[in-house]
């Protein structure tokens, strides 16, 4: 496994400072515990609903589901450890728990779902809209693009490869339409938007602002539809984020350009600018430009991070939806501020360039990666080896700073 031979090299065992209290986004009572209802059903509950005892032995911690110890792990310095045990029982529940309840998720242009657990997690689905080979037509602007289901999965997992562990955990997923979303939803507006086509296929199309219609609706086979199930994050009103804007955001305007790709020298202002001024922020931002020019995402216009550790702690890289969109085109602006600031951290300069060799080629790994989704192939091999070439180009910009 070349995969099992990456996560064992040197680059990928520099250990993290360590985690005090203070590095931790929540203090746990480590006497609360969760056990299953006595009835006999899948249902989780607080130990002070609960009639049944643990078996002794256990800790309170044991007693929690997988989506509450993945919420509680998250520190500083990472979404989730780099072996992290709980991973592979988190991606199989996100692919195969019984879904409870399907409601749309408000604002974004596009249509998605909030599914509910019988364990109380929650995870948010995106389904497909698109074939794995169907590339964005060369005239779409990147803001009219659609998201794309598959680049959900395989962002996660570009993520966790490059070792920046700052996507939560996505699974691929067959739902079925009728039951485990038209059937169960107390969503009145989505439940207004279920018909049966021409072809005998069950679709809808919820409500939002661009591509909600009887024109863009979402059909399943006949009611079979592929999506991907992300793990939520922990809920605001308990770990709250804060949103910044890009820097290096596009216009988003047809016309229109943004003041960076009119200002050669556009970094020595942002370096100047608070968060930007002082510690990793930059770095980070940079490493996130990297994960967005080999997915080929345009559309990184925000970012968050939790409010509690304030500007000492990482990005998270969340809506990946509008990557892998071309395979056959790169877009170089989106490497604008590596290019622009020169600036990378070490760290991950030599991993892109472990992921250049033969042993550990970036392409090769990633296919590994996504080979065990539900899902696979989550990706056509044509977007595979665009991966292996943009990472060529971002090796050769890092080279051009360091001839500078």
């Amino acid at each position: 496994s070349k995969l099992a031979a990456l996560f064992k090299h040197p680059l990928y065992n520099i250990p993290i400072p360590e985690v005090t209290e203070k590095d931790k986004l929540f203090i746990v009572n480590p006497m609360e515990k969760f056990s299953l209802r006595r009835s006999g059903s899948d249902e989780w509950v607080s130990s002070s609903k609960a009639e049944t005892l643990l078996p002794t032995g256990k800790t309170a911690y044991d007693t929690y589901p997988t989506w509450l110890k993945f919420h509680i792990g998250i520190n500083r310095y990472e979404l989730y450890p780099r072996r992290d045990p709980l991973l592979p029982t988190l991606l199989q529940d996100l692919a195969t728990q019984r879904i409870v309840s399907s409601v749309q998720k408000s604002g974004g242009t596009q249509l998605k779902l909030i599914m509910r657990f019988p364990n109380y997690g929650q995870a948010l689905f995106k389904p497909m809209k698109q074939t794995r080979d169907q590339e964005t037509p060369i005239d779409f602007f990147y803001f009219s693009d659609f998201e794309r289901h598959n680049a959900e999965i395989a962002a996660f997992h570009l993520d966790r490869i490059l070792d920046f562990r700052r996507i939560p955990p996505v699974s691929g997923r067959l739902v079925n339409i009728t039951k485990e979303i038209r059937d169960i939803t107390t969503d009145k507006k989505l439940a207004k938007t279920f018909f049966i086509s021409p072809a005998g296929n069950v679709c809808f199309y919820g409500e939002c602002s661009y591509y909600c219609s009887t024109e863009h609706a979402l059909c399943g086979k006949p009611d079979r539809l592929e999506g991907s199930m992300a793990a939520l994050l922990p809920d605001k009103a308990l770990a709250k984020r804060s949103s910044w804007r890009s820097p290096w955001r596009r216009s988003y305007h047809k016309s229109k350009k943004a003041e960076w790709e009119l200002n050669p020298n556009y970094c020595a202002q942002v370096r100047e600018t608070p968060p930007y001024d002082r510690g990793h922020r930059l770095l980070d931002l940079i490493d996130m430009t990297i994960l967005d020019f080999l997915m080929g995402n345009m559309d990184r216009h925000h970012y968050e991070t939790f409010e509690k550790f304030g500007n000492d702690t990482f990005l998270l890289h969340l809506d990946n939806g509008r990557g892998f969109g071309t395979h056959s085109r790169d877009e170089p602006s989106i490497l604008a501020p590596l290019q622009q600031c020169c600036s990378i951290k070490k760290s991950t300069y030599l991993r892109l360039q472990l992921l250049a060799t033969q042993p550990y080629r970036l392409s090769d790994v990633l296919r590994e990666a996504l080979a065990a989704d539900p899902l696979a192939p989550v990706l056509a091999e044509p977007h595979l080896r665009a991966l292996d070439r943009r990472l060529g180009k971002v090796l050769e910009a890092v080279g051009h700073c360091l001839a500078r």
